[in-house]
């Protein structure tokens, strides 16, 4: 057995079945790889994969297990790596961020445009998704990282911090009736076409439970994971939009009319995940420093031994 041969059907089972994307992935032939799965099978005496003819078709059940333990051995070289690497070359390395879109937009600048300033040799990859993504990214190891909402801290093969707590507002044409209908309510909102945030999205369930608790239902005509694609149908007057206070912009929003609802809705709470069996390299701690200043080395360091 190889650790070649663990990459392979690693790899493969990540791209659904299909070895020649996996083939590529691996920089390597597409024979190569049936080659290799073929003599990992004839090795264990049994089959990783389904097939029909000559594709691949899913995973058998003692498939499954195996492809738990290679990814387990996977993570323990990468890590392995990492040790190397931080007391080797402490500057030098790759950071994968997996976040959401309103994360990535109007939290992350700050903390990216320090941290690149600090880490020239440290390259940063940013991926988004809504929160369910995000935390497969991080607990697959595609990802050290994971930025997102409520969600991330439900999964017991991370470790979840919390890093700053958010509300919403709405954003409405200059010349919306709601501007001068004032206070605010739930029925009020109901009253008129939404358009918020995709229900994949944690904070959308939430606003959901509380009109749901309210009694109330709300109009929604369009969901979107983009709060900039959420203020342009506002601007188009086709409704009026639920979206994080962070996502409102003074200068670049002046168009729209922004109130504040945080009196509706609980404060949702944005995590900073990261893989339990994780090796986190120090450029790691500062970047979430960085972002949450409360996530100090030894904040973290106290959060790890305290759920340890």
């Amino acid at each position: 057995m190889k650790l070649q041969q663990l990459r392979y059907i690693h790899e493969v089972a990540k791209q659904g079945m299909n070895i020649s994307t996996a083939a590529e992935v691996l920089h390597t032939s597409q024979p190569g790889v049936s080659k290799q799965i073929q003599l990992l099978e004839e090795e264990l005496r049994l089959q990783i994969f389904k097939r029909n003819g000559k594709r691949l078709s899913g995973v058998t059940e003692p498939g499954e297990k195996i492809l738990q333990l290679a990814a387990q051995v996977i993570l323990g070289m990468q890590n392995i790596k990492q040790v190397g690497d931080e007391f080797g070359a402490l500057d030098i390395g790759t950071l994968t961020i997996a976040t959401t879109h309103t994360q990535a937009r109007y939290k992350l600048p700050t903390a990216v445009q320090q941290f690149m300033r600090a880490y020239p040799q440290v390259k940063l990859h940013i991926h988004q998704g809504n929160p369910s993504q995000v935390t497969a990214q991080v607990a697959s190891g595609e990802a050290d990282i994971g930025i997102a909402t409520e969600s991330i801290s439900m999964d017991e093969r991370l470790y979840a911090l919390p890093c700053y707590e958010w509300n919403r507002c709405l954003v409405l044409p200059p010349a919306h009736p709601l501007i001068n209908d004032l206070p605010l309510t739930l029925a009020k909102i109901a009253a008129y076409p939404l358009i918020t945030y995709d229900f994949a999205f944690t904070g959308g369930t939430l606003v959901s439970e509380v009109f749901h608790d309210a009694g109330v239902t709300p109009n929604v005509v369009l969901t979107a994971i983009d709060a900039d694609v959420i203020k342009t149908y506002v601007n188009l007057g086709l409704g009026i939009g639920l979206i994080a206070n962070m996502a409102y912009d003074e200068t670049r929003d002046a168009h729209l009319v922004r109130i504040d609802c945080s009196h509706l809705f609980p404060n949702s709470t944005t995590y900073l995940g990261f893989r339990k069996d994780a090796f986190l390299r120090g450029y790691m701690l500062s970047f979430m420093e960085l972002l949450a200043p409360n996530l100090t080395r030894n904040a973290i360091q106290y959060a790890l031994r305290e759920a340890s």
